[in-house]
């Protein structure tokens, strides 16, 4: 991304990259949640978790940095790739010790409705999180202009990511990971919502705890649940549902440049997607959610 490459080119990137992207969330999800679920430590997961969060929050803290020396977005992709190519190396170890794990069941078992229900929910999570991800910190900038101060938004968004996922794992065995996920949704609601009653910095900053601390946590709880719905075929119901978040991500802008385009504006498209949030968490509810 940082080359001077067209539109066409980048487009293939951002693909690749996003096929990647999957694979990693997939597979490592899939692999540390088989090594540690045995341990009984449930603050392990928030630990691989809390390092999405903490990577957003390094990130964002290198582009305040850099748009404070007034380096260019080239300067940015290369030295983020640059960053991303050395962490690769130095956990790439860690996998290439790894006994390959415990074998898989050959016959995929027949999707239930149960699974259904966790792919969509996991999709409508996916539309309501990339809308405000995408466009707080464009938000931001219309209240404040001085990249100081609204270069912000992703640091915080990413450290409330973090230190949440932590919380909700060291607190784990107080309430299912059910429980968890729809108690996410609806606090990613409000804040996608804020924005919208409360227009200005105070809502922004609301809209990125709200939306940044459960971002990472729906994930964890969402993975693990599908370990314990799909049992050895939880690896395809998480790429079911990794692709399910994906394509919440493509659905999401394109509704928002409808919505703009049709004279909705901002509003209208954050209030969408609140909602699309509140019928995820609607979805997931059944008689046994608030127990163990």
């Amino acid at each position: 991304m940082a080359l001077d490459a067209g539109f066409v080119a980048w487009a293939v990137m951002r693909f690749v990259a996003g096929v990647a992207s999957a694979w990693v969330l997939v597979h490592t999800s899939a692999w540390v949640l088989e090594r540690t679920a045995p341990l009984g430590r449930p603050i392990l997961a928030g630990v691989l978790f809390a390092g999405v969060g903490t990577g957003v929050a390094v990130a964002g803290l290198m582009c305040v940095v850099l748009m404070a020396v007034h380096a260019g977005s080239s300067a940015g992709w290369l030295l983020l790739g640059i960053a991303s190519l050395a962490v690769s190396c130095l956990v790439w170890p860690v996998f290439s010790r790894s006994t390959g794990g415990a074998a898989r069941s050959g016959t995929a078992a027949p999707w239930t409705w149960e699974q259904a229900r966790l792919v969509i929910a996991y999709g409508a999570y996916g539309f309501g999180y990339i809308i405000p991800a995408t466009f707080l910190p464009v938000m931001a900038k219309g209240v404040v202009s001085d990249p100081a101060v609204f270069g912000w938004a992703w640091p915080v968004f990413g450290a409330a990511a973090a230190l949440a996922t932590l919380g909700v794992a060291g607190l784990s065995g107080h309430y299912s990971n059910r429980t968890a996920w729809i108690g996410c949704h609806l606090v990613m609601a409000l804040g996608v919502a804020a924005p919208v009653f409360w227009p200005g910095i105070g809502g922004i900053v609301l809209a990125a705890l709200c939306v940044g601390g459960p971002f990472v946590v729906v994930t964890m709880v969402g993975l693990q649940d599908a370990r314990s719905v799909a049992g050895a075929q939880a690896p395809r119901l998480m790429a079911a549902m990794t692709a399910a978040f994906a394509a919440g991500q493509i659905i999401g802008p394109l509704s928002v440049s409808f919505l703009v385009g049709a004279g909705g504006g901002f509003a209208g498209a954050l209030l969408f997607a609140c909602a699309m949030l509140v019928a995820g968490a609607l979805l997931l509810l059944r008689l046994t959610t608030f127990s163990r």
